[in-house]
């Protein structure tokens, strides 16, 4: 069955960062290949007009450089604003007003979670919320118990069905690619699971501090801002069996499964740390807890992965930016040549930014008599010259009613679960130095395998 496309885009937080940086662009790369011909309605509480607006997007797509005239033009055209407080009556029954004759409208909700409850409810006193989509921005709470009340608040007036909760990393084409290498490959199943694989390694590192988002951070740590949701995807995505079929509830239902096969992390597998400097920062409070860096070891029950760890490893002022998955292979049961160690077995690396990278370690005898190895990497690069953003993705998608991309309610809870045991009432998190890769205590999260595997910077060949 056809699922029928939202006929108008209402984005609350018009006037914020998120769709000045983000979502702006998204809009008009869409407005240029056809995809957004309906009313887009900005609503905020600047007191702004919608000539400020217009004004706002021109220079959002001037700063990112990739203004169009033409195409803004035609954007500039269907643009509208509603200003008023959100917890008023008075501003919803303007939006039902500049909706018009529109039956099917995406609310896009770029604001606090705080606020949901307030907007859906707004939404459905004033006869905005039937028929319609919605799509709300991470955090999807700041544990269970928060996340489980949130989606309560949602489910007052949106079906399950009608809500996209939005995570960028998911509308990545590296990551796409990674679960497009994984069941289009039939060489890959045989070999995929507890019997060949000797460990899987999970590293997101940022060269950069907090950027003077000091405030914001306290607010979540490195935990709540991408393990939790960004890098337990990406083993949600390495991990997984194929689902039973094509659509997105069979992929959303083996995601679930999957999630639900993971312990909750032990924190005697895990480590935080804060790089020094941070307590310096603009909005951070002199003796804060909150941690920059975190590396834990996560375990999966399920026969396909029973006994092998998972190592997620992620922090701010690290060496590198770079996000890059290593699935370690055990090493041959016999020395038929060379005694092959744990750190020159053979491998699978996935480099999912900046650059985007699928290459296999494997062993070739070195030139002469004697039978020695060495190791050798094969490439493959994927030119991402063209890639839709992710924005521009996940917001098709969201109109067109696609929730392949978008988490379920019962999959937040799931993660939550998994993360729990890492919140609450925690001890200080272990120093480490700018530009170091972290505390020296996370080696023992690793500790009996070969170590951590470090991302470089990746060489490029002329052609």
């Amino acid at each position: 069955m056809t699922t029928p496309s939202s006929d108008a885009f209402v984005f609350f937080g018009a006037t914020g960062d998120l769709a000045y940086k983000k979502i702006f662009p998204a809009l008009q790369a869409m407005t240029k290949r056809g995809e957004l011909e309906m009313p887009v309605i900005g609503m905020g509480r600047s007191g702004w007009s919608v000539e400020k607006l217009r004004q706002r997007v021109h220079e959002s797509l001037e700063h990112n450089g990739d203004i169009d005239e033409e195409t803004f033009a035609r954007l500039a055209a269907r643009i509208q604003y509603v200003d008023g407080d959100y917890s008023e009556a008075a501003t919803y029954e303007h939006l039902k007003k500049a909706l018009g004759a529109a039956q099917r409208p995406l609310h896009y909700l770029a604001i606090p979670p705080s606020m949901f409850g307030t907007v859906v409810q707004g939404l459905a006193r004033a006869g905005c919320a039937k028929n319609a989509r919605v799509v709300v921005e991470k955090p999807f709470g700041r544990d269970l118990a928060s996340a489980q009340a949130l989606n309560r608040e949602l489910h007052e007036v949106f079906d399950e069905s009608a809500i996209f909760r939005i995570d960028h990393y998911l509308g990545k084409e590296a990551v796409q690619n990674l679960q497009y290498f994984r069941f289009a490959n039939a060489f890959l199943d045989p070999i995929w699971n507890r019997h060949y694989v000797d460990n899987i390694q999970i590293t997101m590192a940022e060269k950069f501090g907090v950027q003077g988002r000091g405030a914001f951070y306290e607010e979540v740590g490195a935990i709540r801002d991408v393990v939790q949701n960004h890098l337990l995807q990406v083993i949600a995505l390495l991990a997984m069996d194929a689902p039973t079929g094509r659509d997105a509830e069979a992929m959303r239902a083996e995601k679930l499964r999957l999630f639900r096969a993971m312990r909750p992390l032990d924190p005697k597998e895990a480590v935080r740390g804060q790089f020094r400097g941070y307590l310096e920062e603009e909005g951070v409070a002199g003796d804060s807890k909150v941690e920059t860096f975190a590396a834990v070891r996560l375990h999966i029950d399920t026969w396909r992965w029973a006994g092998v760890p998972f190592y997620i490893r992620t922090g701010k002022n690290l060496p590198i930016t770079a996000t890059e998955v290593k699935i370690g292979l055990k090493c041959p049961p016999l020395a038929t040549f060379d005694d092959i160690s744990p750190a020159t077995a053979n491998y699978f690396r996935f480099r999912l930014s900046p650059e985007v990278v699928i290459s296999t370690g494997a062993r070739v005898k070195r030139p002469g008599d004697e039978m020695h190895g060495e190791p050798v990497e094969l490439i493959a690069r994927h030119q991402t010259r063209g890639d839709q953003e992710p924005y521009e993705r996940l917001l098709h998608d969201a109109i067109e009613g696609d929730t392949s991309l978008f988490t379920r309610d019962d999959a937040v809870e799931a993660a939550w679960r998994v993360i729990d045991p890492m919140l609450g009432d925690v001890p200080p998190p272990e120093q480490y130095e700018p530009g170091s890769w972290g505390p020296e205590a996370a080696n023992r999260v690793i500790s009996g395998t070969q170590g951590w595997h470090d991302p470089k910077p990746e060489e490029t060949t002329p052609c």
